[in-house]
């Protein structure tokens, strides 16, 4: 039976690990928490980039390669699709739909975090939802803004920030009181896709709050792309391979 190396890290490929056999490898970077009730084997840590993944996949007599990383993991994506092609192996990528705004949004795209900092300048409570990259900006926030980062740790308030350690999904009810609660003039986010953390953007829309969308990056080309977890799940069940 053909043997999968599972590259995850979020909570689609947390679900696909739970199908896989005990011969099939799930790779974490580590982040987050290891979950030790999974069937297959668990891997935790980097490869060294696309050669060393190359290699892994090589002495592991991996037969697939399945990318279900976060859509704003490129180098990780790009190291998959590299390393797929040095091993003539396929490469299976789960690349769920972008959110697209609707009416009522007031959506503004920004490309890297320079020009999030300078379109954040007229609002003082912004929520961030985009993983630990604000953490490293603490000490440069404004005077006039207080921040509330939302990401997997939780780590001290400081006198201009909060930081809430949660991991999703999150419930429409659950938003709403933390939009409440706190005032946020404008949220940020990574366009994720899919449907754990789309509620904050319906609040956003609820409450007139403007949202600063950092843009997705461009994906390598792989051998197969799903949009959903299912479709994947069903295409695995049926290869002949995949077959005991």
């Amino acid at each position: 039976m053909t043997r999968i190396l599972l590259l995850g890290g979020t909570g689609d490929a947390l679900r696909l690990a739970r199908t896989l056999s005990a011969d099939d490898i799930y790779s974490l970077a580590g982040l987050g928490t290891v979950p030790a009730d999974l069937p297959c084997q668990v891997r935790v840590g980097g490869f060294g980039g696309a050669d060393g993944l190359a290699r892994f996949i090589e002495a592991e007599r991996i037969g697939l390669l399945i990318d279900a990383t976060h859509p704003y993991a490129a180098q990780i994506s790009a190291n998959a699709a590299r390393a797929a092609a040095l091993t003539a192996r396929p490469c299976w990528a789960l690349r769920r739909p972008a959110w697209e705004a609707g009416e009522g949004d007031d959506w503004r795209e920004v490309d890297d975090w320079a020009a999030l900092v300078a379109a954040l300048q007229p609002f003082r409570r912004p929520f961030f939802t985009l993983g630990r990259e604000p953490l490293a900006h603490l000490a440069r926030i404004p005077a006039h803004q207080h921040w509330t980062i939302r990401c997997l740790q939780a780590l001290p308030a400081t006198e201009q920030a909060r930081i809430i350690g949660a991991r999703g999904p999150f419930a429409l009810d659950q938003e709403r009181l933390l939009f409440e609660q706190l005032g946020f003039d404008v949220l940020v986010s990574k366009n994720s896709g899919g449907r754990s953390t789309e509620p904050k953007l319906q609040v956003a829309r609820e409450r007139g709050v403007p949202v600063l969308m950092l843009r997705r990056p461009a994906l390598p080309p792989v051998t197969r792309t799903f949009a959903d977890l299912e479709t994947l799940v069903q295409a695995l069940a049926s290869a002949p391979d995949r077959q005991p």
